[in-house]
């Protein structure tokens, strides 16, 4: 026998409201994925880094001190979920970040952990 007695709702109006205002689960499942980017050390690493000066891969491989193909390949995740893109200067392709929200989210994260 259970004895657990189930309860509506302790605050019902404060359920409501925050039930009316919930953001749908593909948004949630999006919102997941984008801060699952920042899980990562060496992506925040070229980031942070992008968030003083564009650069290209080899000078972003001496700065975080990551081989060039291992930066490559971040590089190839942070492109694709556009939170940095690309310009081309001649032969040499180089790496900023793709708008000031990414700079605000690092600077707030920073702000967070040196508390």
């Amino acid at each position: 026998m259970n004895n657990f007695i189930e309860q509506e709702y302790i605050h019902e109006s404060t359920v409501r409201l925050v039930k009316e205002k919930m953001i749908n689960d593909e948004k949630i499942c999006d919102l997941s994925d984008f801060f699952k980017i920042f899980a990562d050390s060496t992506r925040v690493k070229i980031l942070f880094a992008l968030s003083k000066s564009e650069m290209c891969v080899y000078d972003l491989s001496k700065v975080i001190g990551s081989s060039q193909s291992a930066v490559s390949h971040q590089l190839r995740i942070l492109r694709n979920t556009k939170l940095v893109k690309t310009t081309r200067k001649g032969k040499e392709i180089f790496y900023s970040l793709s708008d000031d929200h990414i700079l605000t989210i690092i600077n707030q994260g920073l702000e967070h952990v040196e508390e």
